[in-house]
């Protein structure tokens, strides 16, 4: 242990050097003047575990982003372990709000900044750093697999793992893309809260109308989302939804200035729900509203909307409960209509 734990410090400079030109690359799936660089993306994955002493490395796709995968074959009677990561980034977002350029790997105070130095190439930088600790030579069986479109929700993963269901095939898979505890205390995630993405779409008229002839008669679509997306919480920020499971999180403690640190919350702001800090990251039902569809400010006028989109992320539960509850909660209206999207796994 002491040996491999050595060659792990001989080996972190050249794969600094690795994840940092990872880093450079734009490699966001959910944009698609930038799908050359997700292509370009898995071609340097690729060469990256050929030259670390894979024999067998391929990038594989199924109708959507490309994916790595590389092969180390076991020693008889050895197990084989299948070590997960994903090379697309989300998108950077308002670039004005970096402090350094997103897609520029910068150092400060000790911590690598840019997209994708943790989320998710420091994943691949992990597993490349594990695999040449070893010397290109581990005691098992290792099987690496790098796809190209999990932060837009995997699409096509499903797809990929029945097409290439054999090659896969582990005793053991570690997946390198979850969170830390803390940066000094090393730790392993053993099960995540399940997930799925809902659209959910309120018409209610045919076409817009004058706001100041039918305003307080006739109800628009955004003022009806609004009242829909505020039921799912109650008055502390805890999930309404019922029927929803909530599982029981590890006595762990995780003290409030940390929780204000962490997540950068702003003064004057609290925390949202009851219960434990881990109870309510680990344990309880979450929803989340992504993105809301309606007119832009700029473009606004004295008009009742006609039609208004949001996506949440939120157990697949409750988004199967939306129909149910949409009714009660926008004046009754109809039609009201809620689809499931993209990945789901029981929540």
């Amino acid at each position: 242990m002491t040996d491999v734990a050595a060659r792990v410090r001989e080996v972190l400079p050249s794969v600094r050097a690795d994840l940092e030109a990872l880093v450079r690359i734009e490699s966001v799936w959910a944009d698609p003047a930038r799908r050359d660089e997700v292509r370009r993306s898995a071609e340097a994955v690729s060469k990256l575990l050929s030259d670390a002493g894979f024999g067998d490395v391929r990038i594989v796709s199924e109708g959507g982003a490309p994916a790595v995968i590389a092969h180390h074959p076991a020693p008889p009677g050895a197990p084989t372990v299948l070590l997960y990561a994903h090379h697309d980034v989300q998108p950077e977002g308002d670039r004005t709000q970096w402090h350094s350029p997103p897609f520029e790997p910068t150092e400060r105070d000790g911590r690598l900044y840019g997209r994708g130095t943790a989320d998710d190439k420091a994943g691949i930088a992990t597993h490349l750093a594990a695999f040449r600790a070893h010397d290109g030579n581990p005691p098992v069986g290792v099987t690496v697999f790098v796809e190209g479109e999990e932060e837009s929700g995997s699409p096509s993963l499903g797809a990929m793992l029945a097409a290439h269901r054999d090659e896969l095939a582990a005793d053991v898979i570690v997946i390198a893309d979850s969170d830390n505890w803390s940066p000094d205390l090393p730790s392993l995630t053993v099960s995540l809260r399940g997930l799925a993405d809902c659209v959910v779409e309120v018409s209610t008229l045919d076409h817009g109308l004058h706001s100041g002839m039918w305003g307080g008669v006739a109800p628009d679509a955004v003022t009806a989302l609004v009242r829909l997306l505020a039921s799912l919480h109650d008055d502390d920020g805890n999930v309404a939804v019922a029927g929803l499971h909530e599982a029981s999180a590890a006595d762990v403690d995780f003290p409030a200035e940390r929780v204000r640190r962490d997540a950068g919350l702003l003064d004057g702001v609290r925390e949202i729900g009851s219960g434990s800090v881990v109870q309510r990251l680990w344990a309880k039902p979450a929803i989340t509203v992504i993105g809301i569809d309606t007119t832009p400010i700029a473009s606004a006028s004295n008009t009742l909307i006609p039609r208004a989109r949001a996506r949440g992320r939120a157990p697949r539960s409750a988004c199967a409960s939306l129909p149910a509850v949409t009714p009660a909660n926008t004046w009754r209206l109809s039609p009201v209509t809620s689809s499931s999207t993209r990945r789901g796994v029981p929540g």
